[in-house]
């Protein structure tokens, strides 16, 4: 039998998909134990017990300072941010996605803005974005919003050229005004793919969310990784690298959940 015929068994498919992570965990372990061994005072690999240490410092006990737990002080920053900025990119991509690839006279007026506009390095007018907005709010959701909203829109706008034309000369021949097309044709076969442009997006989010937060700003998960970098508090840095990743995570999981509960069709077409 060939290897693209063959299935691994659910207890071997567990076993391969934790083996990296181990593999992952021992070489840490490994080099945290050679170097600790060499220098107790070492900052680069610190040891489990510093971990434990530094997150209940910044997880459970209040800032001496502030009063305030730092830990979910700069998640609940972090969040916020990063959800509105996901729901106004979410948004406007539909709109406009769907919009260009459905209707040919706004695909010539915006098809090509929108191209040239999601080859911009978001990063790159970060700096423009501050003089223009300030340092508040708005600059590090825009920031979000003009890094995440071009491409998911060109992404629905292809999806929505890819539907079967018979379908919208049906929906046509039987009546269908646009809008009804849109509401009865497009969107139910647009909504789960949008949820997968989404889930595609999540890591440049996050990504373009820390940057934000590092250069400008008092509060937040990237705040917090690039405050104390100076000092190399890499028992700071690690747990809330690790923290970030389990948040985006977790944000993938459910969207395919809520993906697999609305548009069961659709999981059912994929699994086949």
């Amino acid at each position: 039998m060939r290897a693209i015929n063959r299935q691994p068994r659910s207890g071997v498919r567990l076993l391969l998909g934790a083996l990296p992570f181990v593999l992952v965990a021992i070489l840490y372990l490994t080099g945290s134990a050679l170097r600790l061994a060499d220098n107790p005072q070492d900052k680069l690999l610190p040891a489990l017990s510093t971990f434990a240490a530094t997150i209940d410092r910044m997880a459970f006990t209040p800032d001496g300072r502030t009063g305030e737990i730092l830990w979910w002080v700069d998640t609940a920053a972090s969040l916020a941010r990063l959800v509105v900025a996901l729901a106004i990119s979410t948004l406007i991509s539909l709109v406009i996605g769907v919009a260009i690839g459905l209707l040919p006279h706004v695909k010539a007026l915006l098809g090509s803005f929108v191209g040239v506009v999601s080859m911009v390095p978001p990063l790159a007018i970060l700096p423009i974005l501050f003089i223009v907005l300030g340092l508040g709010e708005p600059s590090k959701i825009t920031l979000i919003i003009i890094g995440l909203a071009p491409v998911m829109i060109r992404d629905l706008a292809l999806r929505t050229e890819e539907l079967p034309r018979q379908q919208l000369i049906k929906a046509q021949t039987l009546g269908a005004s646009t809008f009804g097309i849109v509401q009865r044709v497009v969107l139910p076969q647009i909504l789960p793919r949008l949820l997968d442009s989404l889930r595609l997006s999540l890591g440049p989010a996050w990504l373009f969310l820390i940057a934000a937060e590092a250069i400008a700003s008092e509060s937040g998960l990237g705040y917090r990784i690039f405050l104390v970098r100076r000092y190399l508090a890499m028992d700071v840095i690690l747990p809330y690298v690790a923290w970030i990743t389990l948040l985006a995570f977790l944000m993938d999981f459910g969207l395919q959940k809520l993906q697999n509960r609305l548009f069961p069709w659709f999981a059912a077409a994929r699994a086949a």
